[in-house]
């Protein structure tokens, strides 16, 4: 299949079944890191306490969301760390002492906040990849990059101020009344910049991970692919490069998520006495108290299971992803055909 030939194949897939696999993959995916991200924070929280009964961040490889932890009569999304000794250990000891369902904690909100974050991502980085193709040329290595940091800031971008309203639904029920005046309050006392904070380090880990990702990706998956002299990918091959490139782009950015984690919390505690934040909550400085705390290695807290959990959620994403896209790539081809 020649390139041009590849390059009509890709415009049959419409943007319609790009948001449905994407939709499917996040679905699935979801399903099965949300355990192994839950394990990763416990860790994190282990070597940097987070403040008791407050809030909690958890993420699926995909996005993160912050759950909101009441000691009054409602059920604890989560109970302070333990004393873990290694990845293996968190897992046994959350299963005996909280149950295997609290492996799942915040599967549904994560869900909810999920699938609209990567269908505009992934459609968004396919859209964009096959325009700068289409005006550059199929072999500008930097097409993934660029796609890659533009579709990421944009979903980043669009997904925050949900991300605040979410957060504020689970902390008490409130009516879709209250919310509204909840959010008209913030927006005229803290002006509309309010509803996007978070962002920064949100943006920080994110769009580097995207570049990262995406660049290696398509290295990797073009690699395998002449390897087994094959012109499209198959399900092992967008597998593999997807956890490869994945774990790479999560060790380099772990500081960041580290950071991300603290600076929510944080951000939550303050909200939550209903005082100001203070100066010392930018991105830097915290990284430099982690760091004087618990030494460079407190910035890597939570290395193994994160690696557990990118590699596994990234393959599942962009293999799901990739399978989809084909799956509606040959029923295109069969009603043309009919």
């Amino acid at each position: 299949m020649d390139p041009e030939t590849r390059g009509q194949e890709i415009i049959k897939v419409t943007p319609l079944q790009q948001m449905l696999a994407s939709c499917t993959g996040a679905i699935l995916t979801s399903l099965i890191v949300t355990p192994l991200d839950v394990v990763k924070i416990r860790l994190q929280a282990q070597n940097n306490p987070l403040p008791k009964g407050k809030c909690f961040v958890y993420s699926n490889g995909l996005m993160d969301h912050l759950c909101v932890c009441e000691e009054g009569g409602n059920k604890l999304w989560y109970k302070k760390p333990g004393n873990f000794q290694g990845t293996l250990d968190a897992f046994l000891k959350i299963i005996r002492n909280e149950g295997i369902k609290s492996l799942w904690s915040g599967l549904p909100p994560t869900l909810v906040m999920a699938v609209p974050a990567t269908v505009i991502y992934f459609t968004c980085y396919d859209q964009l990849s096959a325009l700068l193709r289409s005006k550059l040329g199929e072999n500008e290595s930097y097409i993934p990059i660029v796609a890659g940091v533009v579709a990421r800031f944009g979903a980043v971008t669009v997904i925050s101020p949900l991300e605040l309203i979410r957060t504020k639904m689970q902390s008490k029920k409130f009516s879709y009344m209250e919310l509204h005046r909840f959010v008209s309050k913030k927006v005229s006392e803290d002006g509309w910049i309010s509803l996007w904070r978070g962002w920064a380090p949100t943006v920080l880990r994110d769009v580097p991970f995207s570049a990262m990702y995406w660049y290696n990706y398509e290295i990797l998956k073009k690699w395998l692919c002449e390897k087994s002299g094959l012109y499209e990918p198959t399900f092992m091959i967008s597998f593999t490069s997807g956890a490869l490139s994945g774990s790479f782009a999560a060790v380099a950015t772990l500081p960041f998520d580290v950071v991300k984690t603290q600076k929510q919390t944080q951000l939550w505690t303050y909200e939550s006495h209903k005082i100001s934040m203070p100066l010392h909550m930018s991105t830097w400085v915290i990284m430099k108290n982690i760091v004087a705390k618990n030494g460079f290695s407190g910035l890597f807290s939570g290395l193994i299971p994160r690696l557990i959990k990118i590699a596994p959620a990234c393959a599942i994403m962009i293999s799901t992803y990739e399978f989809g896209k084909a799956f509606f790539q040959k029923q295109n081809v069969r009603r043309q055909q009919y």
